[in-house]
């Protein structure tokens, strides 16, 4: 029997399911990754200077960071509540951070058309 992969974030002890074994993390530091990427493509979005293609990476890595996140949270492996909860939570900040950067999106547009 294969030894469960460990949490290559430092000093973390706790073994990575299957679904996150190509991130190398946990579900927590998975989710803190997420939350914490979330955060720069929101600030980079809102500065307005992001090309169409910049845009198509930013909602193809959403896609993928949930997908992989759903994945690992409807496979069965033993989660605490609060970890649960942590995986709904970081859900929603996939959600939102799309809708924040479809919004910096449109307001760019906008402020061309009208600058243009």
């Amino acid at each position: 029997m294969p030894v469960p992969e460990i949490c290559s974030a430092k000093g973390c002890k706790i073994g990575v399911p299957a679904g996150l074994a190509a991130e190398h993390m946990c579900i927590l530091h998975f989710t803190l990754f997420i939350e914490q990427e979330c955060a720069e493509m929101r600030r980079e979005s809102a500065l307005g200077k992001n090309s169409h293609e910049r845009h198509n990476e930013f909602m193809q890595k959403i896609v993928a960071r949930g997908g992989t996140l759903v994945d690992t949270a409807t496979s069965g492996y033993p989660m605490s509540d609060e970890i649960k909860a942590r995986i709904l939570s970081t859900l929603l900040t996939l959600m939102n951070c799309r809708e924040n950067i479809d919004r910096a999106v449109m307001r760019q547009s906008a402020a061309r058309r009208f600058v243009g």
